[in-house]
């Protein structure tokens, strides 16, 4: 009898329990704060709070398209900008799960490039030294044709700028190596990345609305959320692909690993859910992705793969920033919440807004 009624007390406190966690986000507060910024114009996106993948929170405001007015809605595809990285080291992951390297492998191993020494971790930590290919592309490359990893690799050889410092000395945040992760799974797997990616991870988890495309694909989608930026002088928002400094989306749009993914809140939640399980990859490879690295001097640095880690709150995230577009995906472990932003007016408001958030969440 004492057996069962120590039962009845352990459900009701599990019930209570999750009575006050599904309680303690206030979500006037954030609807307050998310309406109050589209109303005055300076937020245009959609925002999801899932707790243990229930979604609790979902809203659109502001427009897909400026000139006409066309309001955004929950299922619109934004584009993720380096929210795309974690997608691709879960390739990365994947094929080392399946034997077909090692993280302490040297990169020469399966890429011919001009610096010697560094390892696949330190790609995928941002601890390689590696050079900025766009600033090599932007240089050198002939802008009537359309780049892809090949010629990227093809130009860091030809012309081999100097490394930014010795392999595993410090953090610095590194397009090019992924660049290079994704060419290493093409390599090992014998896969196109992009079909790697489809095949993998967005059929196997159903994210219907997510894939890298061309900029005629998104064209051709009617619900894909153009990016835009405000010019004060106009006192308007203008397409973010008008300006020349956007350029490089077009002759640089074949390259593969460092963005290009476009989604949805939706497919993202997806995505985050089934990183608690072992759908893509078993917990313990994964745990990886969230163990800070350590430098040549024994200091940590707090990014995993593809994630930026905040160990002592146990959360993990990443953000984004393409010309017009700002997002970002907040997973909080402890209690299995996620946070989503995906914005295409590129609002001087987001990092406000996304603190803003942030600190709702925690709040207890």
């Amino acid at each position: 009898m004492k057996k069962l009624f120590r039962v009845y007390i352990a459900i009701a406190f599990l019930f209570c329990f999750s009575a006050v966690f599904s309680q303690r986000i206030n979500y006037e507060k954030v609807d307050s704060i998310v309406s109050n910024l589209a109303t005055n114009n300076k937020f245009s996106g959609v925002v999801l709070i899932a707790e243990d993948g229930k979604v609790k929170y979902n809203k659109a405001v502001g427009y897909i398209d400026y000139a006409n007015q066309k309001a955004l809605n929950k299922n619109s595809i934004f584009e993720l900008a380096s929210v795309s990285k974690q997608f691709t080291a879960m390739t990365l992951m994947m094929v080392k799960e399946k034997g077909l390297l090692n993280y302490d492998d040297l990169v020469e191993k399966y890429i011919n490039i001009p610096y010697k020494g560094i390892t696949i971790r330190q790609l995928l930590t941002h601890t390689s030294g590696l050079p900025d290919y766009q600033a090599i592309m932007d240089t050198y490359w002939d802008k009537s044709k359309v780049a892809g990893n090949e010629d990227i690799i093809s130009y860091l050889n030809k012309y081999a700028p100097p490394k930014l410092f010795e392999p595993g000395e410090k953090y610095l945040y590194s397009n090019t190596g992924y660049v290079l992760i994704a060419s290493i799974v093409e390599k090992v797997s014998g896969r196109d990345f992009i079909e790697f990616c489809n095949t993998e991870i967005f059929n196997k988890l159903k994210m219907n609305h997510t894939a890298i495309r061309s900029l005629t694909e998104k064209a051709a989608i009617k619900n894909f959320a153009l990016g835009y930026v405000y010019v004060p002088e106009r006192n308007a928002y203008v397409r973010a692909d008008s300006f020349p400094s956007s350029n490089y989306t077009i002759w640089l749009g074949n390259r593969k690993g460092p963005g290009r993914i476009s989604s949805t809140v939706a497919d993202l939640l997806k995505w985050d859910q089934a990183l608690y399980s072992n759908t893509l990859i078993n917990q313990t490879t994964l745990a990886e992705a969230f163990t800070p690295m350590h430098l040549n001097n024994g200091a940590i640095s707090n990014y995993g793969f593809g994630w930026d880690l905040r160990l002592g709150e146990n959360i993990v995230w990443h953000n984004g920033d393409n010309p017009g577009y700002k997002t970002l995906i907040i997973r909080f472990l402890d209690n299995k919440t996620t946070l989503i932003v995906l914005c295409n007016n590129a609002s001087d408001e987001f990092v406000n807004l996304t603190a803003q958030l942030k600190k709702i969440i925690l709040s207890q």
